[in-house]
């Protein structure tokens, strides 16, 4: 059970912020995930979603390419709502179950080249703080530097949920995928 009250309506929050609600909602349908959390200072919250929207829906990362960022992120981070959310759309994007299975248990075997191209930067940036030389060019001859850079804020953001998730203990959606830390 989540250590905060979910907020999911306009009227858990001070009018002076109601139109911040009003606006997750029209962006995602509803105040669901980390936002019931991040409602909790609802400026942070504000500023959160278009973010979230841009890393999510008007980026030129292919999904497939920060789906694989976000799972990693939800895996080494043993963020289980974010890795229930993640692994849904992992599969909606056709990653492979092999894939899956790699990231959960925390390694690369078995995964295509360009998965674990992602997998590997994203985790060498959250355990290492740095990528090396060669990981750099490789990433900036596939994606061109405004597409590293958006990467880059992709992991960035969903560890931003990812911590908001493990410090309120946000539980996984109902249906999602269980990580097992």
């Amino acid at each position: 059970m989540a250590r905060l009250t979910s907020i999911t309506s306009r009227t858990q929050v001070p009018a002076e912020h109601h139109a911040i609600v009003e606006a997750i909602e029209k962006s995602r349908g509803s105040v669901h995930g980390p936002f019931t959390m991040l409602l909790h200072c609802p400026p942070l919250a504000g500023h959160m979603a278009p973010l979230g929207a841009y890393v999510r829906f008007e980026g030129k990362l292919v999904k497939r390419v920060r789906v694989l960022a976000s799972m990693t992120v939800a895996r080494e981070f043993d963020a289980v709502y974010i890795w229930g959310a993640q692994t849904n759309s992992a599969r909606s994007q056709s990653v492979a179950e092999s894939t899956i299975t790699a990231i959960r248990d925390k390694h690369s075997r078995g995964m295509p080249a360009e998965d674990a191209q992602i997998v590997n930067f994203t985790r060498d940036l959250i355990h290492k703080h740095r990528v090396d030389a060669a990981t750099m060019k490789a990433l900036q001859q596939r994606f061109g530097d405004e597409q590293l850079v958006e990467l880059t804020g992709t992991i960035g953001y969903y560890t931003m949920l990812a911590m908001t998730a493990n410090a309120c203990e946000l539980e996984a959606a109902p249906g999602a995928e269980v990580l097992q830390a």
